[in-house]
């Protein structure tokens, strides 16, 4: 039986792991083909590891297993030339571009936060140049692909729970992924009047906390041990600590399916009820 998504091609950035192999891999088992971009490296201010170039071997790996064609890359969201070159590999390899999860991100947070001026910017500047330059760089690569094949097309941007209201802590970690979150929907809402001409659809997901390595690690760990208030701070309202990848994935799937077809300019929570405590 063919999926929902047969025959379209999904670029997914941050695809090395995580809710981007979920996605992936999701897309994939609805008939998409994939164009996989992750950086595989470690940036310097974030203390939570990051992905390997094994991890995206993997990724290619599980796509491949369902009889589905992938490209991936190594490139830097935060680099628009490399990143359109691994765009427009894919696109030139697989034929076409439908569908865009601009899902590539980071959180760097730290018990041990730098007081240096200098410091403290460059922590800012890589969580807002990876989590809302890099989405910008994604959709700007992608989106003239997709008006000029005249197909029509679903984007959707991650964006996060704390896109949505305050997240009530003051760290540097925290305001910065705050603030990139915030723009990722002002990216959406600007994106979906541009391209709704076109037929392409933009939304943002709007994920609580993902049983993933970004937050399930270490870091993350010692730092609530320490941390009551934003321990409390991220509880949902539903009585789980946090939902799966595929839980996103499954929205990402609706949001770029037929079913999701006249849905554009939404935000979609996927948050066991953390909005509306």
């Amino acid at each position: 039986m063919a999926g929902v998504l047969e025959g379209k091609v999904a670029l997914v950035t941050g695809a090395a792991r995580g809710q981007g192999r979920s996605h992936a891999v999701r897309l994939a088992e609805e008939g998409a083909d994939v164009i996989a971009v992750d950086i595989c490296a470690q940036i310097d201010s974030v203390e939570i590891p990051m992905s390997t170039k094994d991890d995206l071997d993997e990724t290619v790996r599980l796509v491949e297993a369902l009889d589905r064609r992938v490209v991936a890359s190594v490139a830097d969201v935060r680099d628009g030339l490399a990143l359109r070159e691994a765009v427009n590999a894919g696109v030139a390899e697989l034929g076409r571009l439908d569908i865009v999860c601009a899902n590539a991100g980071v959180y760097a947070l730290t018990l041990d936060e730098p007081t240096d001026p200098s410091e403290r910017r460059r922590f800012w500047q890589d969580t807002i140049d990876v989590n809302l330059t890099g989405v910008w760089n994604t959709v700007d690569a992608a989106a003239p692909i997709m008006i000029g094949a005249g197909n029509g097309g679903a984007i959707v941007l991650t964006a996060s729970t704390a896109a949505s209201k305050s997240a009530a802590n003051q760290s540097l970690a925290m305001n910065a992924y705050t603030a990139a979150k915030h723009g990722v929907v002002g990216l959406m809402r600007n994106f979906a009047v541009d391209l709704a001409p076109h037929m392409i659809r933009v939304n943002t997901v709007h994920p609580t906390g993902v049983h993933t390595p970004m937050v399930e690690n270490d870091v993350v760990e010692k730092y609530m041990g320490v941390n009551e208030g934003f321990a409390k701070l991220v509880l949902n309202a539903l009585p789980v600590p946090a939902v799966d990848p595929v839980d996103i994935s499954n929205a990402i799937v609706f949001l770029a399916s037929d079913a999701g077809r006249f849905v554009t300019g939404v935000q979609l929570p996927v948050d066991a009820g953390f909005l509306v405590k």
